[in-house]
């Protein structure tokens, strides 16, 4: 296993190497079939070697691929008519936040989630999918909306944490996150959670009760980035990897410890390689939990909700 920051680049360098045999077979008309088979073969089993062993930090650099599909990907992939809704109503629109009316599997939905620049401008403008306080009120001004019209809520995840600048705080960011936790859990209409890449610190938890919550295979779920964690355990933000380990993190340590519900397989290597696949996992899971929740009489279903938040962690007197 690779444990360096391009754990990745042995990969990239052979794939090169076969597309520039592949050209230069086709352009000199030279059979070079066998060569480029036995690089597939090897390819192949270099990717099976480094993807099935990931370190939990590795994993984290899959999560944060700058290529990594975002919300509006996933919304342009597996749903139609999507109608985008901006504002709180308080203070402003918030970009990194993206939320609206969407059809999923024939049936109209509240889809919300924090989305993330594809280049440094957009970053920027986005605040690197780190939502402010009117995001999170504009958020939950969807699910009211929602819960008004009966339409099933899905919330998918991707932040580092919510934004930590003054303006945020002068503009009540603790208390806006803290309302949504608290509002979720009245929402009566069903709620499926999904995180797609990263899932920070109560920037993620703002939009993240719900009836299902769901984590794709490379994404992560912590109380506190391993940058954050090592800075203040290890006194050096070196040690992330460390802290990575010791964090639990990762989608299987997650589902072990009843933080999540179930894993969303991703394309080898990572969502990143196969949009159209790692699309069409997380359609099916979220249709099949939407579903399931679609059966529960209301009570149950406000009830279910409660208790699976409150049976987490470990309590001793």
């Amino acid at each position: 296993m690779i444990e360096n920051h391009d754990f990745e680049k042995p990969i990239l360098e052979l794939e090169k190497k076969i597309e520039e045999l592949k050209k230069f077979s086709s352009e000199k008309d030279v059979d070079l079939s066998a060569e480029i088979s036995n690089l597939e073969k090897k390819l192949k089993s270099l990717k099976k070697g480094i993807y099935s062993n990931l370190s939990p930090w590795q994993k984290i650099q899959i999560a944060r691929h700058p290529k990594r599909p975002t919300t509006l990907d996933y919304i342009n992939l597996i749903m139609k008519d999507f109608i985008l809704l901006c504002g709180d109503r308080l203070f402003g629109e918030d970009k990194a936040v993206v939320s609206g009316l969407a059809t999923f599997e024939g049936r109209k939905i509240i889809v919300i989630g924090h989305q993330k620049g594809r280049d440094t401008k957009e970053n920027i403008a986005r605040s690197f999918g780190c939502a402010n306080p009117e995001g999170y009120r504009k958020a939950m001004r969807l699910m009211h909306l929602g819960e008004r019209f009966s339409l099933p809520i899905l919330c998918l995840i991707d932040t580092p944490g919510a934004y930590p600048g003054v303006g945020a705080e002068e503009r009540g960011q603790a208390l806006a996150i803290a309302e949504n936790i608290r509002d979720m859990f009245d929402i009566k209409i069903p709620i499926v959670v999904v995180i797609i890449g990263e899932g920070g610190s109560g920037g993620a938890l703002g939009i993240g009760i719900g009836d299902k919550v769901l984590i794709m295979e490379n994404a992560y779920y912590s109380v506190i980035s391993p940058e954050g964690c090592a800075a203040i355990l290890w006194k050096d933000a070196a040690a992330r990897k460390e802290a990575a380990k010791v964090l639990k993190l990762t989608a299987p340590d997650l589902l072990n410890l009843g933080i999540i519900d179930e894993i969303i397989p991703e394309p080898e290597g990572g969502a990143h390689r196969n949009y159209d696949l790692a699309a069409k996992n997380l359609k099916e899971a979220v249709s099949k939990n939407l579903g399931e929740l679609s059966s529960f009489k209301m009570d149950d279903l406000l009830k279910a909700r409660y208790e699976k938040f409150r049976k987490m962690g470990v309590f001793k007197e």
